[in-house]
């Protein structure tokens, strides 16, 4: 659908897609591409019974040109009146057209986060293919010069149909970072969960993407080969990690979403998932197998056990590694403690079990929850709903 104008000129329809990486949150979101190119993974409740598409770019062009215009809007307005509070901008926003509003929510949020990062949407912009994305990365920086890093989703079969020329040419024309979906590096998991791909392809996209001058940021699912294969998991996972050497290793536990095809799997009793104290062996046996890298290891997900699990490789691995041993040693009652104040958000890492009046509020739960050793695991697993 093509970007309209409203009489005056201004630019009208605006399009986001429904996710983006948990560091994007304070990027302008462009919707380059619709849904999921692939979206068979059996883990993932996203996109399912939609299709894939490739919007053009004089369509993501016409986006950044409504956002730019809203922008100045919203400065000559409070130029003459001074800085505007939030009320009198969600009274501006009512007052708007309709199509006219997504853009200026767009807008608004993006200068209250310092405009210097955008996301190009969905799971997969580089589906859209250089032709398509060189003329809109050249148009965004040159409608919006301050810009310090931009990036996208994409899957290591995408990226492997690029030459190598090409992904240069996109790190050139500023696509900073990839964020990319490893999940595992063992075959026997990516075959279970129809990942797409196999470890010796993530490896050649990873090392694809590290040679064309682009960051690469790759995520980890902790406990996605279940119980069965929890050490094979890690193991091969960190082999491919190994391998690849990416910026980021960014963990994200896995959790069962209702009406995928794993819930099925659940349910049928082909599927068992960890427990909480066998994520944490996986981790602690993922985390010592990490050789020879540099990379940044990330646990910026609500779903992760340990928020303040993050550190760069190989300095900060003992630490890491420590952490994780440390919970390994708790007795029954502090473990139950740690689980549930996690999962319920209020504590962060490890260290707010000395936290009086977080403990305390977390006692307070237990009870009125009834939490016990026994029932911890059923009880979190509620929590842990509201992250899917």
């Amino acid at each position: 659908m093509q970007q309209q104008s409203s009489m005056d000129g201004r630019p009208c329809r605006f399009e986001q897609g429904p996710i983006r990486p948990p560091s994007e949150a304070g990027s302008l979101l462009l919707r380059v591409t619709r849904n999921c190119p692939w979206n068979r993974c059996i883990f993932c409740p996203l996109y399912k019974g939609q299709s894939f598409s490739v919007r053009s770019a004089t369509e993501v062009m016409a986006d950044i040109d409504a956002v730019a215009w809203q922008l100045r809007v919203l400065q000559r307005r409070e130029e003459a009146q001074g800085p505007l509070s939030r009320s009198s901008l969600r009274d501006w926003h009512e007052q708007l057209p309709v199509e006219e509003r997504a853009a200026f929510r767009a807008a608004v949020h993006w200068r209250d986060h310092g405009q210097n990062s955008v996301f190009l949407q969905d799971a997969d912009a580089l589906a859209a293919g250089a032709d398509e994305l060189l003329p809109i990365l050249a148009h965004l920086y040159r409608i919006f010069p301050q810009i310090k890093r931009v990036t996208c989703y994409s899957r290591s079969a995408t990226v492997v149909r690029y030459a190598s020329a090409e992904l240069a040419a996109l790190g050139r024309a500023g696509l900073n970072r990839l964020h990319m979906g490893l999940e595992s590096g063992s075959d026997e998991v990516l075959r279970a969960v129809r990942k797409g791909a196999d470890q010796a392809l993530h490896i050649r996209a990873g090392q694809m993407v590290r040679a064309a001058g682009i960051e690469l940021s790759l995520y980890v699912m902790p406990g996605l080969g279940g119980r069965e294969l929890s050490a094979e998991h890690a193991r091969q996972t960190a082999a491919a990690l190994n391998c690849i050497n990416p910026h980021f290793i960014r963990l994200r536990t896995l959790a069962v979403p209702p009406g995928t095809p794993l819930e099925e799997e659940k349910l049928a009793g082909r599927f068992v998932p960890c427990s909480s104290l066998e994520i944490v062996k996986e981790l602690l046996r993922l985390i010592e197998a990490l050789e020879g890298i540099s990379s940044y290891v990330a646990s910026d997900h609500a779903l992760n056990l340990f928020e303040d699990l993050q550190g760069k490789l190989p300095d900060d691995k003992e630490q890491m590694v420590g952490m994780l041993r440390s919970f390994l040693t708790l007795d029954s009652k502090q473990r139950t403690l740690y689980l549930l104040g996690r999962r319920a958000g209020i504590f962060r890492g490890l260290s707010d079990l000395e936290d009086a009046a977080s403990l305390e509020e977390v006692e307070l739960l237990q009870q009125q929850l009834g939490v016990t050793p026994d029932n911890v695991e059923e009880i979190c697993a509620e929590l842990m709903k509201r992250y899917i």
